[in-house]
């Protein structure tokens, strides 16, 4: 007997079981938990939310015509698999005066199509800072602003949402935590 089929024979039985078990449905380790299970994925998994937490919001210059402005988020991934944010959409407000609506990151098309690489891959195992600049102009118009701004003691609030799912993009479906910070 020749010894390549015996050796093709088990080659081929383990290629059956793998096949067997990547479509069966059946799931060992969940995806957002530690947890090992063993069992049906009756649907898509159930994401813990990211924690979004104000990490700063800084005055860098101003003068007498602009303000530069720099704004932190800390983002913590409490699940135990990789999540990718694709975006942070917040609006700051001075003393309950709406200073502007920015976003950062992109959020995918409708059908979970991503159309640039301008997200970001939040990990389980350690919380990551996402900033931004923004720029506020003096029109006059606003001096009780200007001078909160130029004495560096303004009253920020901040309101928002962030748009994440699982990192393989095609589970977890599309997910949104909704937040609002007073600093």
């Amino acid at each position: 007997m020749n010894p390549k089929i015996p050796v093709l024979g088990v080659i081929g039985a383990f290629a059956v079981v793998i096949l067997i078990i990547a479509y069966s449905g059946t799931s060992i380790i969940d995806d957002t938990s530690s947890e090992v299970r063993i069992g049906t994925s009756g649907g898509m998994p159930t994401l813990i939310p990211l924690i979004i937490e104000l990490e700063d919001v800084e005055i860098l210059d101003v003068d007498e015509r602009t303000a530069f402005v720099e704004i932190s988020f800390k983002v913590t991934n409490p699940n135990y698999k990789g999540v990718i944010l694709e975006m942070i959409r917040y609006t700051v407000y001075e003393d309950d005066m709406k200073i502007g609506v920015k976003s950062i990151g992109d959020r995918a098309a409708p059908g979970g199509i991503v159309s640039a690489s301008n997200y970001f891959t939040i990990l389980s195992d350690r919380p990551s800072i996402i900033s931004d600049e923004f720029t506020i102009k003096n029109n006059g118009n606003i001096p009780e602003l200007w001078s909160a701004l130029e004495n560096g003691d303004p009253k920020w609030r901040v309101t928002g949402e962030a748009y994440y799912n699982l990192s393989s993009m095609t589970a977890g479906g599309e997910n949104e935590v909704f937040f609002e910070f007073t600093k």
